[in-house]
C-alpha cells in the first residue's frame, strides 16, 4: 500500500504539522468552542476561537488545504489530500480552522472553474482567505431531491437578468455569520431534455426577494452554520450572474459533487478512528462485575471488526483518489460512489458501538459522540442517499452484460 498510495515528501510534511495543530491547538480549542456557543445564547454565534485557530492555521500554512490549484490552495492531489481531510475529520471544528469545510469547498471549486473573473474577485477571493461563507441551494421540499431533474425553483429570462421563484431547503451554512453569497440551482427551459433544463447563478444572499424562512434541526441539533429553508419570491438576478451558460446546470452539479462526496468520506473516516479511539480508552478505564470492559469478549469484537472495517473503507477511499488522480473523476463514478455508501455505514457502526461503551454519557454532549453520529447518519442522505448510488453502481455493473442483438 506504502508504494501504490505515495505520496511526496511535502505531503507527509503536511500530515505531521496538520497532527501536531490538532494536538496543540484543535483538541484544546474544542471546550473553549462549546463554552463560547453557551455563553453566547446565539445557535449561529461565531466563536472568537474559530478565528484564532484560523489565524494560526493559515500561519502554519495548513489553508486551503483541499485546493489542487497552487496559487490558490495546496496544490494537492486527492490522494495527498486524503490523509489531510481525515486528520481534520476528527473534529468538528478542524476543518472550518484549516478553511477546507463544506460547503465552501464545493463552492469554491464552481466558482474556481466556471465563475467570471468579477465572480472571482467578488466571491471566490474572500472565500478563500476565510473571510466569507457560502450556501449551495440545490435541495428543494416538494420534490424528490435525489434526481436532480425534479427541480422546480424557475429561473425566467427578463431582459438582461433572470426572475427567480421557488423554495428551497438544506441550504447548509446560510446561517454561518459570514455567508454573504448563494449558488443556486433552477430550472431555465422545462421544455429542453431532461438534463438541460437545469442552470445555476451566483446570488447575493441579501438579494431582494429572498428569505431564510427557518433553520432545521438535524436530529434535534441546531448546527452552527444552519441548514436553512429559503424562499425566492421575484428574486431579480443579472444574466451575467449565470455559471456556465444556460442548460449546465446538472453538469455542474456533477462536477461538484464528486469532489465533495470523496472529501465527506475522507473526514467520516477521521471521526470514525477518534470513536474508535473514545471506545477503547473507555472500555480499558471502566470496570463492570469484576472485569474491565475491554476484557469482555463481545467488545473486543466490536473493537476488531472496527479496525477491520475502517481499514477496508480508508482502502477503498484510497482507490477512489486514486482513480480520480490517474484517469479523472468521471472514472472514478463507482468508486466514489461505493465509498458514499461504505463509509457512513462503517462510521455509524463504530459511533455506535462507541456510545454503547460509554454508556448513558455516550449520549449527552459530554462526548463528541452523539453528535458524530447524527452529522455521520445526515451524510447517508447528503450528496444523494444510499439508493441512489447503489443505483449507480448497479447499472455500471449490468453495462458489463449487456449483450448486442
Amino acid at each position: 500500500m506504502s508504494e501504490l498510495f505515495a505520496v511526496s515528501d511535502r505531503a507527509q510534511a503536511l500530515q505531521r504539522a496538520l497532527w501536531e495543530f490538532m494536538t496543540s491547538r484543535v483538541y484544546p480549542a474544542e471546550p473553549v468552542y462549546d463554552q463560547q456557543m453557551r455563553e453566547s445564547g446565539d445557535p449561529h454565534f461565531h466563536p472568537p476561537v474559530l478565528e484564532e485557530l484560523k489565524a494560526e492555521a493559515r500561519r502554519r500554512g495548513l489553508w486551503n488545504l483541499f485546493h489542487p490549484h497552487p496559487e490558490w490552495g495546496a496544490g494537492l492531489t486527492n490522494l495527498e489530500y486524503a490523509p489531510l481531510a481525515e486528520i481534520m475529520g476528527r473534529s468538528f471544528i478542524a476543518p472550518e480552522a484549516c478553511n477546507c469545510n463544506a460547503p465552501d469547498t464545493g463552492n469554491i471549486e464552481v466558482l474556481t472553474l466556471f465563475g467570471t473573473p468579477e465572480h472571482h474577485r467578488r466571491y471566490l477571493k474572500p472565500l478563500l482567505d476565510g473571510t466569507m461563507a457560502s450556501a449551495f441551494a440545490m435541495t428543494e421540499p416538494a420534490v424528490a431531491s435525489s434526481d436532480a431533474t425534479n427541480i422546480e425553483l424557475r429561473m425566467e429570462r427578463d431582459g438582461d437578468s433572470y426572475v427567480l421563484n421557488g423554495r428551497k431547503w438544506f441550504a447548509s451554512n446560510a446561517f454561518h455569520k459570514n455567508c454573504r453569497v448563494l449558488i443556486v440551482m433552477g430550472k431555465t427551459d422545462p421544455d429542453a431534455a431532461p438534463h438541460r433544463q437545469q442552470s445555476m447563478m451566483v446570488v447575493p444572499i441579501d438579494a431582494p426577494g429572498i428569505t431564510l424562512v427557518r433553520n432545521l434541526p438535524v436530529f434535534g441539533y441546531q448546527d452552527r452554520e444552519g441548514h436553512a429553508e429559503i424562499t425566492f419570491t421575484d428574486v431579480r438576478v443579472p444574466a451575467a450572474d449565470l455559471l456556465k451558460g444556460e442548460g449546465e446546470g446538472f453538469a455542474i452539479s456533477q462536477a461538484r459533487l464528486g469532489p465533495g462526496r470523496i472529501h465527506h468520506c475522507m473526514r467520516t473516516i477521521g471521526m470514525a478512528e477518534r470513536a474508535l479511539e473514545l471506545l477503547c480508552t473507555r472500555a480499558r478505564s471502566r470496570t463492570a462485575f469484576g472485569q474491565t470492559l475491554s476484557s469482555r469478549s463481545n467488545v473486543q469484537d466490536w473493537i476488531a471488526e472496527a479496525r477491520i472495517d475502517i481499514e477496508m473503507a480508508r482502502l477503498l477511499t484510497l482507490k477512489a483518489a486514486y482513480v480520480m488522480d490517474t484517469d479523472g473523476n468521471r472514472a472514478a463514478a463507482t468508486e466514489i460512489a461505493a465509498i458514499k455508501v461504505a463509509v457512513p455505514r462503517v462510521a455509524l457502526t463504530v459511533i455506535d458501538r462507541a456510545i454503547q461503551v460509554h454508556g448513558g454519557g455516550g449520549v449527552t454532549d459530554d462526548f463528541p459522540l452523539a453528535m458524530a453520529w447524527t452529522h455521520v447518519r445526515a451524510l447517508r442522505l447528503a450528496d444523494g442517499p444510499d439508493e441512489v448510488h447503489k443505483r449507480t453502481i448497479a447499472r455500471r455493473e449490468l453495462r458489463k452484460y449487456d449483450v448486442e442483438d
